[in-house]
């Protein structure tokens, strides 16, 4: 949602497992980037932007999530006054065979609130295990459907969890 707020056209959203429980989860956008200050102030669970509150407690938990496994975060940021290709990636590591490792929960869902609560955004969904891949990209969905229908519309939202489920089914 950080990056729906930052102005994200495009959103990547990357989950790797590797044979060794080792988690990647990288969400790449092109929104409008952070200053440098901005970025060394972010895991400051005292620092935001946002005007409605005072606390910005999603990048410090996350940060918390994965060193409790062992793994870390990192945030890589170029603001659109800073460079014309602006946008701002993050990267967390997770041990997923440490004692801490949180499970993940019903991805399928999350990746459906993301739509529907933003469904002009092209989100990329990339799950790649050593037994299987689920792959989804909402460009080519809008591509194939048209301007005229809305991918938050209950007929394709259905559609999408189908679709998904059946790629998770397969491994």
């Amino acid at each position: 949602m950080n990056s729906v707020r930052a102005g994200a056209k495009h959103i990547e959203i990357l989950l790797e497992e590797d044979a060794n429980a080792v988690l990647t989860l990288t969400i790449r956008d092109d929104g409008c980037g952070m200053s440098k200050e901005q970025v060394s102030r972010l895991f400051d669970p005292f620092f935001t932007t946002r005007k409605t509150r005072g606390v910005g407690l999603g990048i410090p938990f996350l940060q918390m999530l994965a060193q409790q496994t062992g793994g870390n975060v990192s945030v890589f940021s170029k603001s659109e006054q800073e460079h014309a290709d602006h946008g701002t990636v993050v990267r967390a590591v997770f041990h997923t065979d440490h004692i801490d490792f949180i499970p993940m929960g019903d991805l399928t869902e999350s990746v459906l609130t993301l739509i529907q609560g933003s469904p002009d955004v092209d989100f990329i969904y990339r799950h790649t295990t050593p037994s299987g891949s689920v792959t989804m990209d909402t460009a080519e969905m809008r591509s194939v459907l048209g301007d005229d229908i809305s991918l938050a519309s209950y007929e394709v939202l259905g559609f999408i969890k189908a679709y998904l489920q059946e790629q998770y089914q397969q491994f």
